[in-house]
């Protein structure tokens, strides 16, 4: 049998959810059972996967020791992260700078990632401490490609995790792009339909509606021209994989650096060897009362005085 306490960071979350996240392998299969057979209790007392877990719940599993994750023979080395650059930060959350390159998670190639230094700079703080928690670890509410520069939001507790990713999923965050362009896109608002290709990690844009399809929505405002180079910024209205390259390649305009979806000969031509894409600011919208957020509603949070100014700059002397 475990115990674990619920801290700060479970008030509020869904008890299945808590023992998946404390188990290893668990199946949902045998999950569920136990809760059905009061292997799983709290306070004692025996309680459904929906029950919303209390700060200070003693939580008991009745579970093998297989699903638990053995502790490390010996200390496991730190590994080294990048230089973390925070551009806004409060008591809940912090906007943080992702530059070029870096992978906002891991994958499989073992680098070390956005969330890595996310969470090694709250340690290095006293804002966080792994062996205090039971669940819950410092995670990003938003992503950007790896070639993608920009802002990215950090949660520090499990509400502020919770409440934001409801104010992304009920769009009441605008985000906002500095992108060059070969070609000039037309300035407006734009709608096509996209389909991501999961297995090649690509996706195909057109006009009309089809299988597969979802629409996208792309605001375009140009802010300087050099020769057949635009800078762009642009608003995401809707939020679709490889929207702002893929949409901005399907109006005739590539993303300069873009390996993907750009014009590989003004690429090699100018020198840049990743997307000129960068996210340079969050509008928060009114948000409910009810959210733990709701002191963002109205702010703006910017990055001042972003990289992508020089390298649109740097063209002018090409």
């Amino acid at each position: 049998m475990k115990q674990f306490t619920a801290g700060a960071n479970e008030d509020g979350a869904r008890l299945s959810r808590f023992v998946e996240s404390v188990t290893t392998g668990l199946p949902a299969s045998l999950l569920y059972k136990s809760f059905r057979n009061k292997r799983i209790k709290v306070n004692g007392k025996r309680q459904t996967p929906d029950y919303r877990l209390h700060q200070g719940d003693l939580v008991e599993l009745y579970i093998n020791d297989e699903f638990f994750a053995a502790a490390p023979q010996k200390p496991v080395p730190a590994r080294r992260t990048p230089p973390l650059k925070v551009v806004y930060e409060d008591e809940a959350l912090a906007v943080l700078y992702k530059p070029a390159h870096l992978l906002c998670h891991g994958d499989r190639t073992g680098d070390v990632s956005l969330v890595d230094a996310f969470i090694a700079y709250l340690a290095q703080k006293g804002e966080f401490d792994p062996q205090a928690e039971a669940s819950f670890k410092p995670a990003l509410c938003n992503r950007l490609d790896r070639g993608t520069e920009g802002l990215v939001v950090g949660a520090k507790t499990y509400a502020a995790l919770r409440d934001m990713n409801t104010i992304i999923r009920d769009d009441l965050v605008r985000k906002e792009y500095l992108t060059i362009t070969f070609g000039v896109p037309a300035a407006g608002r734009h709608v096509a339909y996209l389909r991501h290709d999961e297995k090649n990690n690509k996706v195909k844009v057109q006009a009309e509606p089809g299988e597969g399809f979802k629409q996208i929505i792309t605001d375009v405002a140009l802010e300087r021209t050099e020769g057949p180079f635009a800078l762009c910024r642009i608003g995401l209205v809707t939020g679709r994989t490889h929207q702002i390259r893929a949409h901005l390649a399907f109006l005739g305009a590539p993303v300069l650096g873009d390996i993907k979806y750009g014009n590989r000969k003004w690429n090699e031509k100018t020198g840049f060897k990743t997307q000129a894409l960068c996210a340079v600011s969050l509008t928060f919208a009114q948000l409910p009362p009810e959210n733990t957020l709701c002191g963002l509603s109205g702010k703006t949070i910017r990055l001042e005085h972003p990289v992508i100014l020089d390298k649109f700059a740097s063209l002018a002397r090409k």
